[in-house]
């Protein structure tokens, strides 16, 4: 079972472009990421520890998330922990998940907060 609609924000795509450069396994990474955490984390609802739930974001809806583990071919015998990070939104009630931001934590300690409240203010009945 596939999510309804998966969709990227533009910052989303300027990061994976920079990334790209670096991890050219990258953009299939992605997409077996999507297929196996996102849908055993969502869809099974089977917890590996590797998505976390950014919870003081004082809104429940769209849930955001933190994935720590995550597979770049790249980055050759580190397997899950390769240190690259994803955070995205997941909309439960349409089914669709909205990747916010990518960022390898050797480059950057955390994800960008404000861009995650932006993303949020533009959701509709998000404060």
């Amino acid at each position: 079972m596939n999510f309804k609609q998966i969709s990227r924000l533009p910052e989303f795509d300027r990061d994976m472009k920079k990334l790209g450069k670096k991890f050219v396994t990258l953009e299939d990474d992605l997409t077996v990421f999507i297929s196996t955490q996102l849908h055993l984390y969502h869809k099974l609802k089977i917890d590996n520890k590797g998505i976390h739930r950014i919870k003081d974001l004082k809104t429940d809806d769209p849930a955001v998330f933190k994935a720590r583990k995550f597979a770049c071919r790249s980055l050759k015998g580190r397997g899950v922990h390769s240190g690259i990070r994803i955070i995205y939104a997941y909309h439960a009630a349409s089914d669709r998940v909205e990747f916010i931001e990518i960022y390898y934590k050797g480059s950057k300690k955390s994800g960008n907060r404000a861009r995650i409240l932006t993303y949020l203010s533009g959701c509709t009945g998000t404060p």
